[in-house]
């Protein structure tokens, strides 16, 4: 791959991939839009030029190598990072620059960040707290539901990614795979437009890992949300996601089918990489 000297020829080389590739669409019908987005940590690029649009209601999943920016793309959606440059779009709702350390409280976020839910690598699970009590304070504290309906909302939720029967479980006594399944629940529990998923199954085993992809397998197949997803689960990403988009060095080399992502990609780098690691 050639060297990019700096963020504004990165732009460049960005868009005109994608411009070749034809994968814009129409604003109308995307969730997020990501026009030119830059973002670097210190001297560190992360991000040069990144330009998707993601529909309403579909699936798509990030993929590509680890530091490719596939999961500072994913915390720009919700404000955990915001970009140093081009233009945000989330929900029809233009996302501002500022230091995200500024914005805990401030009601632009926190009306956004009802409509997007966030499952991480860790669970985050509040310890001192049972299963369906995590699933139900955001509900509580958040929206002002009450506590019978939230706790009501959240004994189905626990039915549908098959926990019912640990309600009352805290989370030191649950695997990791039904910790991710409660905090799955959790961020289901606020009802969200957007759900983002940062490599979901990296911390478990491999059964652990098929019991959550049941559960994503599942939410993909409604497509009653938009899912974004960050994984290297290759057999859920061609199976499930409508559409994938491979990620190198801060650019999107190639977006498309999933399948045809995964299987006959067009990129010279994204042809090596499945080659070597499918």
């Amino acid at each position: 791959m050639p060297a990019h000297p700096g963020i504004s020829a990165r732009v460049g080389w960005c868009r005109s991939i994608l411009t070749t590739m034809g994968c814009e669409a129409d604003q109308a019908t995307s969730s997020v839009v990501f026009r030119d987005v830059t973002k670097s940590f210190g001297d560190l690029e992360v991000l040069g030029g990144v330009t998707l649009d993601v529909r309403r209601g579909e699936v798509l999943a990030l993929l590509g190598p680890s530091g490719g920016g596939k999961s500072t793309l994913l915390r720009l959606v919700n404000g955990l990072e915001i970009r140093d440059g081009g233009s945000l779009t989330v929900l029809d709702t233009d996302i501002p620059l500022g230091e995200p350390a500024a914005r805990p409280a401030d009601p632009f976020w926190t009306d956004l960040r009802r409509r997007i839910g966030f499952v991480f690598q860790a669970f985050h699970l509040y310890p001192h707290k049972t299963a369906l009590e995590n699933i139900a304070l955001a509900p509580v504290e958040v929206n002002g539901q009450s506590v019978d309906a939230a706790r009501e909302r959240a004994r189905t939720l626990l039915e549908r990614v098959d926990l019912a029967n640990k309600a009352d479980a805290y989370p030191r006594h649950l695997s990791g795979g039904q910790q991710q399944r409660v905090a799955i629940a959790r961020a289901l529990a606020m009802d969200p437009e957007i759900l983002l998923f940062d490599e979901p199954t990296s911390a478990l085993d491999p059964e652990m890992s098929a019991e959550v992809i049941e559960v994503l397998r599942d939410l993909a197949a409604r497509h009653d949300r938009t899912l974004m997803v960050v994984t290297h689960e290759y057999g859920f990403a061609r199976e499930a996601a409508d559409r994938a988009a491979f990620l190198e060095d801060g650019c999107i080399l190639e977006v498309g089918p999933a399948r045809q992502v995964l299987e006959a990609p067009e990129h010279p780098r994204a042809k090596a990489f499945f080659q070597r690691v499918l």
